[in-house]
């Protein structure tokens, strides 16, 4: 019976494609043919949708490249003014006969009016949104006038706040060198637009207006599925219990319809039943046998099934696809003798996340494509990274984000986009946010990648540790206080919780980054931490080993971009950390200074500009890895790192591994090697220095240990040898060394270790004792030997001499297999490069230039970092 069912439906389904009515829901992009103008000029000119105002204006010539030298400075004209955009286009027939005819609009940055042949049919305020209106009572077959106004954020914001009676508090984000605190007047509170674009300490100001998504015209008939839910009851290693929840929209209630239920292509579930409301909940339970198991990144296959539901009538059918990946995902949170945990179950095994903080890739947002996302997210997934932590100030992103987070096994800490500001709790603000938050929760809850729902970046703390509490109730009134945090309360606590719970009901809710319990500010024993002691407060690296929250969810280090970078937004009389230029590429209020001062803690003083930018990197890169091996060592109380931050939105001095234009820094290096599944990491102390082995590796491993004293020059002085079992995802002391067997001349001596499995290097390391600064460092007589392909270029250094942070470059965004790494001395290492510029081995040579430590500093050697490639 069950097959006749099978064969009934395929029978039906081919009928009804022959019908002569609409059989599948039509979309029809409106991204062409668009002009804008500033309102009341009399001028149109070309626009690009999605776009922005800004990037047209750029494309018309009617503004200079916002991202070069201070040109940002002159741009903050463009978001005091209005905007209109228009566009005209044609139906055809069939969509002028469809039942139901709909605009959509993916997204519109943020106030904005929409007029279809001169009738006002939307206003819309909030960014984040999706907006879909019936038009077919106004449709013409040709010339339909489509047109969009765009007020200004900042003088909506002002109305705002000027009509609100008391102050909330948000963060300046020091934009008085552009001279824009006062204008921005917390606008940004007021409205639901990505709070960076106001500017922020590692971005610009530059708050634009667009059709930031596509337009879209949608027809069907009699009815379509408007989304597709796969919810995942039960999983283990016999079958999987799943629930497929369509929501159907019809034009007409009590009609009969057919529900199949396809998995990669075969129907597994068939069903015919009246649809008695427009719109209905259809839930169909289904099983997957066998399953495959999605896990993150290093821990295995990243498996992913395809589910489509198709609803069909006699006349019509509409089709929607899921891709999901079968995985449990627990937050465990249990009391112990320190606090509480917080860590991650995947699939049954507790993980230590290994990640990032992830930012917009572009102040305009229109302009990051697919290749975009495959260069970020590659090189998350390249660096051994198995976490993403999509930050509160920036937008909840294009789907083609999670889609390659799927892929890819980058699992998503998601923040709900609140970051750095007390917020608005009138009836209307509220009802937008959940309006905002049911949109993003169901159009993203299908990504097995996403692991987490977090209310909001910091507030909680701003609120609690920042000083805002104490400031409004002394400025203003306790009843002040009160009501702005009543504000936070309904929001945090009640209206993304609920729905979370009601329409995304297996995910956990954490209500504030960081905090230590629901509702409670962050600690060190319970919940995730922020840690910036190190930077804000200047603190010394060390200190990492001594702030071990139970989940470092933010800390950072800042160095400036490659010097091929630099000299995109400068010329050669800007290359002083301190010029106009450098400064405004500068967001943080502390940052050239800090950088600096951190610099002469750890190294000497480079000896020109294009040596302290090499040298900031190999400083950051140094910061974050203490950082990171501290949160490793101590798994059994801290379970997460991620650093601020992955990326950059501009061109910019920053915290970021991968610059604006794709160029990995030496922290994206060193961190590949810091998040690899098995690392040695040395621990010293007054009395013996602990070698800790940390294995993310789900098996025991066999294992030989050998540590060696060797001078700068490869004389041996002393040597350790252990044979050992590298327990699985754990971390611990393996072998320790007396102090006294470490009466050395630190000025000229390393520890080195190597841990192998048979002849397979697993993990390896080197110990300085003193800060490189005290070291004798020497000419490491480094020589290198290139043979050129068609696809890649292939660099083989040998060294006579230790060297320290060789850093390698071809002048391009061309990045290497490894690079600002150390070189043992009389040893060799083979590196390569895509040969995506068709090189010939003279022409790379031409271009191809490197540096170590020893070249950075004032000697009498001829350094070749003079000649680096401007």
């Amino acid at each position: 019976m069950k097959y006749l069912k099978k064969i009934y439906a395929v029978i039906f389904v081919v009928l009804l494609f022959s019908c002569d009515k609409q059989t599948q829901v039509e979309v029809t992009d409106l991204n062409d043919g668009w002009e804008y103008r500033s309102v009341n000029d009399s001028s149109w000119r070309s626009a690009s949708v999605p776009g922005t105002v800004h990037t047209d204006l750029l494309q018309n010539g009617e503004i200079e490249d916002p991202f070069y030298r201070l040109n940002e400075h002159d741009l903050q004209w463009i978001d005091k003014r209005d905007w209109e955009y228009r566009t005209v286009f044609d139906v055809k027939k069939t969509d002028m006969n469809a039942d139901r005819v709909e605009l959509e609009f993916l997204g519109l940055d943020t106030y904005s009016k929409i007029y279809l042949n001169d009738s006002l049919i939307l206003e819309t305020d909030n960014m984040f949104r999706t907006y879909k209106i019936d038009v077919k009572s106004l449709l013409k077959s040709r010339d339909n006038l489509l047109v969009v106004t765009l007020e200004s954020p900042i003088k909506k914001g002002i109305e705002k706040y000027d009509a609100l009676g008391f102050t909330i508090p948000v963060s300046n984000n020091d934009l008085a060198e552009i001279g824009q605190v006062e204008e921005n007047k917390q606008v940004s509170i007021f409205t639901r637009k990505a709070g960076y674009h106001f500017g922020w300490d590692w971005g610009p100001r530059l708050v634009s207006s667009g059709i930031w998504r596509p337009v879209r015209l949608r027809t069907w008939n009699n009815h379509k599925i408007k989304d597709l839910f796969i919810q995942q009851k039960s999983l283990n290693e016999q079958s999987a219990s799943m629930m497929a929840q369509i929501d159907l929209e019809v034009e007409e209630s009590d009609s009969e319809v057919v529900i199949d239920l396809l998995l990669e292509d075969e129907i597994i579930q068939s069903k015919t039943l009246e649809v008695t409301q427009a719109s209905s909940l259809i839930t169909i339970p289904f099983t997957i046998d066998n399953p495959k198991r999605w896990w993150p990144n290093g821990m295995g296959d990243q498996h992913l099934y395809e589910i489509t539901a198709r609803v069909s009538t006699e006349s019509s059918s509409d089709t929607k696809t899921r891709r999901v990946g079968l995985r449990t995902i627990e937050v465990v949170q249990e009391k112990d003798s320190i606090g509480a945990s917080f860590y991650f179950k995947v699939n049954g095994i507790p993980t230590f996340m290994k990640g990032a903080n992830y930012i917009p890739q572009d102040v305009f947002l229109s302009r990051v494509d697919e290749q975009d996302y495959d260069r970020v997210l590659k090189a998350a997934k390249d660096a051994n990274m198995n976490m993403l932590r999509v930050w509160g100030g920036g937008i909840y992103e294009n789907d083609e984000f999670y889609d390659k987070c799927d892929e890819l096994g980058l699992l998503v800490w998601q923040d709900f986009m609140f970051a750095c500001a007390m917020f608005p709790g009138d009836p209307a603000f509220l009802e937008n946010i959940r309006q905002e938050a049911i949109d993003n929760v169901i159009r993203i809850r299908n990504h097995p990648s996403v692991a987490l729902w977090c209310g909001n970046n910091e507030v909680l703390s701003a609120w609690e540790n920042w000083g805002w509490k104490n400031q409004v109730i002394s400025e203003q009134s306790e009843e002040v206080a009160n009501t702005i945090w009543k504000a936070y309360d309904d929001i945090f606590h009640q209206i993304l919780p609920e729905v979370v719970s009601e329409y995304d009901g297996e995910r956990f809710y954490w209500p504030s980054s960081p905090g230590s319990e629901f509702g409670k500010k962050e600690n060190l024993v319970a919940g995730d931490a922020h840690y910036w002691m190190v930077w804000w407060g200047k603190e010394p690296f060390d200190n990492y080993n001594k702030a071990i929250p139970r989940f470092m969810s933010e800390f950072g280090f800042q160095s400036f971009p490659n010097m091929p970078t630099i000299n995109k937004y400068t010329t050669s009389e800007d290359h002083d950390i301190y010029s106009e230029v450098m400064k405004s590429h500068q967001r943080s209020s502390i940052g050239n200074v800090t950088i600096d001062e951190y610099m002469k803690r750890h190294y000497r003083q480079p000896k020109n500009f294009e040596s302290f930018i090499y040298a900031s990197q190999v400083l950051q890169a140094h910061g974050i890895q203490v950082g990171i091996e501290a949160h490793r060592r101590n798994r059994a109380r801290c379970m997460g790192s991620l650093y601020w931050q992955i990326n950059d939105c501009w061109p910019v001095a920053s915290w970021s591994s991968i610059d604006y234009f794709g160029n990995w820094k030496a922290l994206h290096y060193q961190v590949k090697r810091s998040f690899q599944n098995v690392i040695m990491s040395f621990e010293q102390t007054d009395q013996k220095l602990n070698i800790h082995i940390v294995s993310d590796s789900l098996k025991n491993l066999d294992a030989e240990l050998k540590l060696e004293l060797i001078d700068l020059n490869g004389n041996t002085q002393k040597t350790w040898n252990e044979s050992l079992i590298v327990r699985a995802n754990t971390s611990d002391v393996y072998y320790s060394i007396p102090a006294d067997e470490l009466d050395i001349n630190t000025k000229n001596t390393l520890l080195t270790g190597e841990l192998k499995v048979g002849n397979k290097i697993l993990a390896s390391g080197n110990l300085n004792f003193i800060p490189f600064k005290e070291m004798e460092l020497i000419d490491p007589e480094l020589t290198y030997k290139t043979t050129v392909t068609k696809d890649e270029i292939i660099i083989e250094l040998s060294t006579k001499n230790f060297a320290k942070s060789i850093y390698m470059t071809d002048g391009t965004v061309n990045n290497f297999s490894d690079n600002y790494f150390d070189l043992l001395p009389n040893t060799n290492k083979r590196v390569s490069i895509p040969n995506n510029e068709n090189y010939d081995l003279a022409s790379f040579e031409e271009k191809f230039k490197v540096v170590t430590l020893f070249d950075s500093y004032e000697t009498e050697v001829d350094s070749l970092i003079n000649d680096e490639v401007q």
